[in-house]
Formats: C-alpha cells, sequence, structure tokens
C-alpha cells in the first residue's frame, strides 16, 4: 500500500512540475517579466555601465562601489563581481 501511495505521489509532483513549466512559458510568451523586480537605482547601473565601457573588469567596479558605501540593489553593503556582471550593459 505504501508503495502505491509513493508511486502516485512522485506521479502528481511531476504533473505538478509540468504544468508549473507550461504556465511560466505562457507568461513568458506573453511578455510577462518573471523574477524580482529590479530595484537596482539607475544611478548605479549607469555608473556600472560607464565603468565598464572604460575597460575595468567586474572586480574592479564591484571593489569601487565597496569602498564607496554604494548599497547593493538589495540594500547590502558587499559587491561581487558576479553581482556587477548581472547588470545589463545596454539600456532596454
Amino acid at each position: 500500500m505504501a508503495n502505491v501511495l509513493a508511486t502516485f505521489a512522485q506521479f502528481e509532483r511531476r504533473l505538478i512540475s509540468q504544468r508549473t513549466q507550461d504556465a511560466l512559458a505562457i507568461k513568458r510568451s506573453q511578455g510577462v517579466r518573471l523574477g524580482r523586480p529590479v530595484t537596482l537605482p539607475a544611478r548605479v547601473a549607469h555608473r556600472i555601465r560607464r565603468e565598464r565601457e572604460k575597460g575595468m573588469t567586474f572586480a574592479a567596479i564591484a571593489d569601487g562601489l565597496k569602498r564607496d558605501h554604494v548599497p547593493t540593489a538589495q540594500g547590502g553593503k558587499r559587491w561581487y563581481p558576479a553581482t556587477v556582471r548581472a547588470v545589463p550593459l545596454r539600456l532596454a
């Protein structure tokens, strides 16, 4: 009996996963932006783009933001090169 219940539970998990993926694909095709909203101030994004265009590395930009006590998009104090790299280099 336990094996039968476990099998159906696993089957239901797969169905839920598939329905979720299908719904997200539909939303993306409709142009809905999924995920956390962008909260990085435009001036910080502009600074990152400007410094990147000057040829600075992501690590150097992150160090400069930390040194100048610029808060991250979520209010943190520490900038990482990967975080800087995630900022789009072109305006959408």
